[in-house]
């Protein structure tokens, strides 16, 4: 078997809120975008989502937020 072999994951998001950026941090920018392109409310939550949505918002966040950090 894979003795010795550790499968690489990635490091795992901050889930922090920086003072900083607030609003405008990539994950609200991100939802807002989502709401606004499926005419969903801002103020719903990601789990009150129905499935084909949800898979969709999955989707968007995995290739925005957890996209290639290597420059």
């Amino acid at each position: 078997m894979n003795k010795g072999k550790t499968t690489k994951q990635p490091p795992p998001v901050d889930n922090t809120i920086s003072e900083e950026t607030g609003q405008f941090d990539l994950r609200f920018v991100l939802w807002r975008h989502f709401c606004a392109q499926n005419n969903v409310p801002v103020e719903s939550l990601p789990s009150q989502l129905k499935d084909e949505l949800k898979d969709k918002w999955e989707e968007l966040k995995a290739s925005r937020l957890r996209g290639p950090t290597n420059k």
